[in-house]
């Protein structure tokens, strides 16, 4: 949904004030799913910011809804803290299980920001069973939170669950990421290592690794995973593999400069992609976060 020349900060607010969450629709068909990644922006950054639409206090609703709205099957966030991660479980925990935040192996202090943003996934209630979660750490020494290697800019991890499809009896596995913002030899290990530790499953195991790569089409961790047997990208198989264009535009929506793609829905194993999509939702000059979210469809096969 998109609303043009609302140039006011408040009346974006009235307006989603005033929206209903939309509760879940009835199952997509046996065995079709959706899948969003989405990168919703580290919060309490803004103390500086002359502009009140990039506040999350400001923008939190229409995240919320532009994530709710799709009615995703399952949807990996990236640069999840305290105060985010709190409201998308009071808005969500209801209907979705949510992996990825709390925990000894997801972060060595229990209160503060130490510059670690969570890399949370949620998963319907009403649609899967929870079978197995994890996480490691995107370093030589994954068991230990915070721990930091190669000379990544920040600690950088990799949440995962495995799900399976009351239904179908199918099981999947999904694994979210977000690689360093400033390193290309870090990215370039942390991303060796991600496709080591998804080597480790069956070939005929559906996994979908969605993340903020901080990388584009062009780069050494993207071309890695391509050389691995299996990997395909959900958004290219629709549009192809040219270049879509910036998913990180800084609030600036279509203002910001050409850039690259870098928020991406790899997958391996028995699946179709049906759809996908680059989600450019906002409203007026305010965006759900600095990134576009992605999302796609697909058919377990």
């Amino acid at each position: 949904m998109r609303f043009n020349n609302i140039p006011k900060v408040f009346l974006v607010s009235i307006l989603l004030a005033f929206t209903l969450f939309p509760s879940l629709a009835a199952r997509r068909p046996e065995g079709q799913y959706r899948v969003m990644t989405c990168n919703i922006r580290i919060t309490g950054l803004e103390a500086d910011d002359p502009y009140p639409e990039r506040v999350w206090e400001n923008r939190k609703d229409l995240c919320i809804k532009t994530i709710r709205d799709e009615k995703p099957d399952f949807f990996c966030l990236q640069e999840v803290i305290y105060d985010s991660y709190n409201y998308f479980v009071e808005k969500f925990g209801k209907d979705y299980y949510y992996y990825g935040f709390v925990g000894p192996e997801m972060d060595p202090w229990t209160d503060g920001y130490h510059f670690i943003g969570k890399n949370v996934i949620f998963f319907r209630k009403d649609r899967f069973d929870w079978v197995s979660a994890g996480c490691y750490w995107l370093s030589e020494t994954p068991t230990l939170a915070g721990s930091v290697s190669w000379e990544t800019n920040r600690a950088r991890h990799c949440n995962w669950v495995r799900i399976r499809d009351r239904k179908t009896g199918r099981e999947m596995r999904l694994v979210n990421t977000h690689l360093d913002h400033k390193s290309d030899a870090a990215r370039r290990e942390q991303i060796k290592m991600i496709m080591a530790e998804c080597a480790l499953y069956q070939a005929d195991m559906p996994q979908i690794l969605c993340g903020d790569f901080n990388a584009g089409i062009k780069s050494a961790p993207i071309q890695y995973i391509r050389t691995q047997d299996g990997w395909k990208e959900m958004y290219e198989d629709i549009h192809g593999p040219a270049e879509a264009g910036f998913t990180c535009h800084s609030f600036l929506g279509e203002g910001h400069k050409p850039g690259r793609r870098i928020d991406f829905i790899f997958y391996r194993g028995p699946l179709r992609t049906l759809d996908a999509e680059i989600m450019k939702n906002h409203v007026g000059n305010m965006y759900p976060s600095d990134h576009y979210f992605v999302k796609a469809d697909f058919k377990l096969e």
